[in-house]
């Protein structure tokens, strides 16, 4: 990758690059005192404890599907159904995100969005049946949405020069999240005396301990609550706005994002139940799950390094692509045999998400461009994904099996590899998509 390129990407991130020096303050280092001095740590550790809540919610409940739908009655096109609300979601109410942060603040939109999360997640096991559950579950996504959104805004906001350190740490905080869910529900559940509605509704304590953090940031903040946005960075172009969608790389990027959200989120929501029709123990199928989350832990601080030194992604978009077509294909051939193998390899594949959002960045010049961009292609990408769950469980519960399951995601792996390809190539949008006057 070009120098000139890393450069536009650092200033896209809101950090200072090697001839950009002069960036902003962190919003923390204009308090004074005790505020002054403790804020940006407690800002982190709740950066911390937010991650670690955006997948609890979803991968408990793959773990604990099948008693779900024995408990409530739910038909497998509901449970698709069910599985298919994170991208909804996601797509729904992450709209509205910047809005609620332009007037309340960033940090009071995530404190609000960790509250949702902690009644969703506790009332929605004692709703008394299917529709409470699922809009208990909306509840929850929707807080998830809004802070998937706002977390990068807050590191933007209060750490410009280290963006780059707190993101790697927001990001493993999230795969960790995501793995102790699946590992440990079932096994929480044995111990809180085998009700599946215990142990989902025991996520809800991970989340009362995030709210508390962020009221404590709230509460340090005081009349704070709302820092700027750091302003542009001073050296950096500026550029006519854009028709994003006028863009061949932006809807590269969007399909290629909404493909991957598609295999992440059938993989979170049927990978375990899969294991058990093969007859894998619930325990030992969630903690397939587990490891298949937890393998996004390293490869999301290799990854995007790597790509950043390739004028070309493409190479990496088809190695992940042929790891979840090897493992799609284990699936089908011998899913008890080979369990540990096939997770592995839908982990590796499932990395496709740190790679879409790294291409976000260097597929555009300047930062106006990596936020349209990125709007543009998350928005989008999940309203491409939410079919994918809900179809899944529909094609299981009409063929009584999970071949056809699997030969739909192995079919859509292949224009995911086309579109990761197209959308990896070493151009911008500013070039690709006529400038509106």
């Amino acid at each position: 990758m070009a120098d000139d390129d890393l450069a536009t990407l650092g200033r896209a991130a809101g950090g200072t690059t090697p001839t950009d020096r002069s960036a902003p303050r962190p919003a923390a280092q204009t308090a004074t005192g005790l505020a002054g001095r403790w804020l940006p740590r407690i800002v982190t550790v709740g950066l911390v404890l937010a991650a670690l809540n955006l997948r609890p919610a979803i991968t408990s409940l793959g773990a604990l599907l099948e008693e779900v739908r024995d408990g409530l009655h739910m038909s497998g096109t509901v449970a698709g159904l069910l599985t298919s609300l994170p991208s909804f979601c996601f797509a729904a109410f992450g709209v509205a995100a910047p809005r609620l942060a332009r007037r309340f603040g960033p940090a009071t939109v995530v404190c609000a969005g960790m509250a949702a999360i902690a009644v969703g997640v506790l009332v929605r096991p004692f709703g008394g049946g299917t529709a409470a559950f699922l809009a208990a579950s909306v509840l929850a996504l929707a807080g998830i949405a809004m802070s998937n959104i706002l977390l990068p805004v807050v590191i933007k906001s209060w750490f410009p020069d280290r963006v780059g350190a707190k993101t790697g740490l927001y990001s493993m905080a999230l795969a960790l999240g995501t793995s102790l869910a699946a590992a440990t529900t079932v096994p929480l559940t044995d111990a809180l005396g085998g009700s599946w509605r215990s142990g989902l509704a025991v996520w809800a304590v991970l989340a009362v301990v995030a709210v508390a953090a962020w009221l404590t940031v709230l509460a340090r903040l005081g009349p704070q609550r709302r820092p700027a946005a750091p302003a542009a960075t001073p050296g950096a172009p500026i550029e006519a706005p854009i028709r994003i969608t006028t863009s061949p790389t932006a809807w590269a990027l969007a399909i290629f994002f909404g493909l991957q959200a598609t295999g992440a989120y059938v993989t979170m929501g049927w990978m375990p139940q899969i294991f058990r029709d093969a007859g894998v123990s619930a325990g030992t199928a969630g903690v397939l799950l587990a490891v298949t989350m937890a393998v996004g832990i390293p490869l999301s601080f290799v990854l995007p390094p790597l790509a950043a030194r390739m004028r070309h992604q493409g190479p990496l978009a088809v190695g992940l692509g042929l790891c979840g077509l090897a493992g799609y294909a284990g699936l089908w051939l011998a899913p008890a045999a080979g369990s540990w193998a096939w997770a592995l390899l839908l982990g590796v594949s499932n990395c496709a998400f740190p790679l879409a959002l790294t291409m976000i960045g260097m597929r555009a010049r300047s930062a106006a461009g990596v936020v349209k961009l990125s709007a543009f292609a998350q928005s989008v990408g999940y309203l491409i994904s939410i079919p994918g769950p809900l179809l899944v469980g529909t094609l299981y519960q009409h063929s009584g099996g999970w071949g056809q399951p699997i030969a739909l995601m192995a079919a859509l792996m292949v224009p995911q590899i086309v579109f990761g390809v197209l959308a990896g190539r070493d151009r911008r949008v500013e070039d690709t998509a006529p400038v509106r006057h």
